[in-house]
């Protein structure tokens, strides 16, 4: 039920460790047939420079492919204000609230600028929390979207923003950019039930702060739509240096290289969907592990040692005493809220950094009703599980 990703993301916005309860069994890899993969896919077409190639079968030839990788120029910085944004292939739109079903996913966003946006973001200001909802393909609109988002949540002091993505994918290099800008930014991101991820929004799931997925997440070999190859060994060239740079952005967002290397084993007219276990392996679901060691940095200048260590310590109880498969989500949240104050929790010197901080805000949109036991909760319905297959 939707209900289910509500509470875990209410939750893993601020527990930095939160983790999904222990997956279902894998059910086998899953191969889906795409009809057009220039639909969305993962389409490369910068430049990449080479060197030459000799022909297929030769040391020379082998060795020349090891050395195509050449120093690319600094990018130049990146102006989301300086040109009109209209959003092409996509629609966005913004919500105060995760509830979708209930609450629906806001107005869609027609105007692009600071004023526009800053309307739009206003009654999101009261809870702090924001979700851009967005279902299209990742284009340099989609980036400079996000950009101009977050610039204007920044200045309105709402911290907390989620990213509620269903894309098929677009372009490496748009995602990759608008990546490590979403990675210095505080974006959770959100598969949702019957969302997908595939191909290059892959890219954008292993950017956020925490990810949490209920859809599908699936990815495929890059496809060079502006190479001039004509032989295998020229693409393959061509291939291997954008692969390089797909790598050393998987390996700076927290994210396993090992992923690149799975999507070259998968042709680009098909599509390995990712299992829940595969998700976690590569570091593509709940808290981005680097994020999370930025966080412990941070949370000791802020809060001192005392507090990480303490926080550390309830994470460690929660999963043990509060998680189990079968555990519904009032109970999860009314466990949690119980067991914080034994480490000494809202902390009074840093209460917006305590665990499950989201609950102790005054405002309608974010604080649960009370349950039987006075507990605060979010839902009696209890949580469907995620398909392991999809």
């Amino acid at each position: 039920m939707p209900i289910r990703a509500v509470a875990l993301l209410l939750s893993c916005l601020v527990i930095a460790a939160c983790q999904r309860p222990e997956a279902e069994t894998t059910q086998g890899l899953v191969i889906e047939e795409v009809a057009a993969p220039q639909d969305g896919g993962a389409i490369s077409t910068a430049p990449v420079k080479v060197a030459p190639v000799k022909p297929e079968g030769t040391r020379q030839a082998r060795t020349s492919i090891r050395e195509i990788a050449r120093p690319e120029p600094a990018p130049e910085p990146h102006k989301p204000w300086a040109a009109p944004l209209e959003l092409t292939a996509g629609a966005a739109s913004i919500s105060c609230d995760l509830d979708y079903v209930e609450k629906g996913d806001g107005e869609v966003l027609t105007t692009f600028d600071r004023d526009g946006l800053k309307a739009a973001l206003a009654p999101c200001e009261a809870g702090g929390v924001a979700r851009l909802r967005y279902k299209g393909k990742v284009t340099a609109e989609f980036g400079t979207l996000v950009e101009r988002v977050t610039e204007v949540a920044d200045s309105m002091d709402i911290g907390k923003r989620v990213l509620d993505i269903d894309s098929a994918g677009g372009q490496v290099e748009d995602a990759i950019q608008a990546g490590d800008y979403i990675a210095e930014s505080r974006w959770t991101i959100w598969v949702r039930e019957g969302a997908i991820c595939h191909s290059a929004c892959v890219f954008i799931l292993s950017a956020g702060d925490t990810r949490m997925i209920a859809g599908q997440v699936g990815i495929h070999r890059i496809i060079r739509m502006s190479s001039t190859a004509t032989t295998r060994a020229q693409l393959n060239a061509e291939l291997r240096v954008v692969y390089e740079r797909v790598r050393d952005y998987l390996e700076r967002n927290g994210a396993a290289t090992a992923v690149a290397d799975l999507m070259m084993a998968v042709p680009n007219r098909s599509l390995r969907l990712l299992t829940t276990e595969e998700l976690e392996l590569y570091g593509l679901d709940g808290v981005n592990p680097a994020q999370d060691d930025l966080d412990r940095l941070r949370l000791m200048r802020k809060c001192g040692e005392d507090f990480v260590s303490r926080r550390d310590s309830f994470v460690r109880a929660f999963d043990k005493r509060c998680k189990s498969p079968d555990t519904d989500l009032d109970a999860l949240n009314a466990c949690g809220l119980k067991l914080r104050t034994d480490f000494g929790f809202p902390d009074q010197t840093c209460p917006s950094e305590s665990p499950l901080s989201e609950f102790d805000r005054d405002t309608a949109t974010l604080e649960p009703p009370k349950g039987e036991d006075g507990a605060q909760s979010v839902s009696k319905a209890a949580p469907q599980k995620r398909r392991s297959d999809s």
